[in-house]
């Protein structure tokens, strides 16, 4: 019994590594995701952009109008009962580069797998981006309440995101994952991507 219980355990980390290794957001035009340099992540973080502006009607005109936009390109998470997620991005104010982060998560449950995601943060006034520009490190939930992207019966995005002083949108392959909860998320800032 406790051999059966082993291979198992065995099978269903084997079917966890695979999953991770299936998993990826990479935008088109990029057929893998290289090492991270400054040209690499601001080419994926405007890549990033762009497919955000084609899945959600309304979201160009809110990151022109935001403060500041935080590009996680790749967020890159996996889990077997404990789960974690690691990525790297950058801050734009007007599109110019103001500085790399890091974005970490854990989660604990029963779980198995993996997934890659792209995060955006849309600063959408002054004081909420200079209170996370003045911070050391970032909570999600308890530093700062980020508002969950959502889309409207419209089909543009609702009240709620775009007036809320931050709010952030999740992309998976399959496009928006409206309404993700990104509580307990860490993001610190990083000299290098």
């Amino acid at each position: 019994m406790f051999a059966l219980k082993r291979l198992a355990l065995a099978a269903a980390i084997s079917a966890g590594s695979l999953a991770l290794v299936a998993c990826n957001v990479t935008p088109d035009g990029i057929s893998h995701a290289p090492a991270a340099d400054n040209t690499t992540i601001e080419h994926r973080a405007e890549a990033t952009l762009q497919r955000l502006y084609q899945a959600v009607p309304g979201s160009r005109e809110l990151v022109q109008r935001s403060a500041g936009v935080l590009v996680f390109p790749t967020v890159v998470g996996g889990s077997f009962v404990i789960g974690a997620e690691h990525g790297r991005g950058v801050l734009l104010v007007k599109g110019q580069n103001r500085g790399y982060y890091s974005t970490t998560a854990a989660s604990i449950g029963w779980q198995a797998g993996g997934q890659s995601k792209a995060i955006i943060y849309v600063f959408n006034t002054q004081e909420a981006l200079d209170k996370f520009l003045a911070s050391d490190g970032f909570a999600v939930g308890a530093d700062a309440s980020v508002a969950a992207g959502r889309v409207g019966a419209s089909g543009s995005i609702d009240t709620t995101t775009a007036t809320a002083p931050v709010s952030s949108f999740v992309l998976t392959n399959v496009g928006l994952e409206a309404g993700v909860s990104l509580e307990g998320s860490r993001i610190t800032r990083i000299e290098k991507p």
